[in-house]
């Protein structure tokens, strides 16, 4: 297997990283929004919808 972040082999301790540099990269991405879970969930695309609204609506 190897490390989704460099490609790099993965080292046991940080599996399924290389290294606690990518998996702190991998954490970054998912505190950043970058990754995120698929929901069908009418509340959810609600507040998706809204957010989106709400993002058109500042001065660019």
């Amino acid at each position: 297997m190897n490390c989704p972040i460099c490609k790099s082999e993965t080292v046991h301790k940080y599996r399924p990283f290389c290294s606690r540099r990518c998996a702190d990269i991998d954490l970054g991405r998912w505190a950043n929004g970058d990754y995120a879970v698929p929901s069908n969930d009418p509340e959810d695309i609600e507040k998706a919808l809204d957010a989106l609204e709400e993002e058109s609506r500042k001065p660019h």
